[in-house]
């Protein structure tokens, strides 16, 4: 067998150079927009978490960012806890209502499909985390439709 001789790694050793940044820090021009949709299940990947996080960064790039949540994506923007709402059950449990709360505050607007909400998962509008607004299903493309006669960056998060 092969002996090994390298050190064991320790708390605090770097593994990559995270200080280099290859691209030049893009920020938004005046008026431009982004948004960010979402179909996929809370805690079913990290997919719908990790976009929340470039959601955020895109606004405070200076986008004005909006988040549309359809289909299962609603799953994201309901109040959840146990044993009452707003209880962590497990670690990161309100990771997504915490994550889309920090959104909302920081100017970022949040819409959801009143289809899916209630009708694909039993949820009614005060499910909602407040301050999401609740649309439509026909506006979920129109949503869409009007970010791109505007020319924003759209980024769609989907789960297979």
């Amino acid at each position: 067998m092969p002996e090994v001789t390298t050190p064991a790694h320790q708390v605090g050793d770097f593994f990559v150079d995270y200080e280099e940044k290859v691209f030049p820090d893009v920020k938004a021009e005046p008026g431009e927009k982004a948004l960010v949709t979402f179909h996929t299940v809370a805690f079913e990947g990290s997919i719908g978490f990790v976009n929340l996080l470039q959601a955020t960064r895109l606004l405070r790039k200076g986008f004005e960012t909006s988040i549309l949540l359809y289909g299962p994506g609603v799953t994201l923007g309901v109040q959840r806890g146990f044993p009452k709402l707003g209880d962590a059950a497990f670690p990161g449990h309100q990771n997504f209502n915490d994550q889309i709360s920090k959104f909302m505050a920081e100017g970022g607007k949040v819409y959801a499909c009143r289809f899916a909400l209630q009708a694909l998962y039993g949820h009614g509008e005060p499910s909602l985390i407040p301050g999401i607004r609740p649309i439509n299903p026909l506006d979920v493309l129109d949503l869409v439709l009007l970010h791109r006669k505007d020319g924003a960056l759209i980024l769609d998060t989907w789960t297979l």
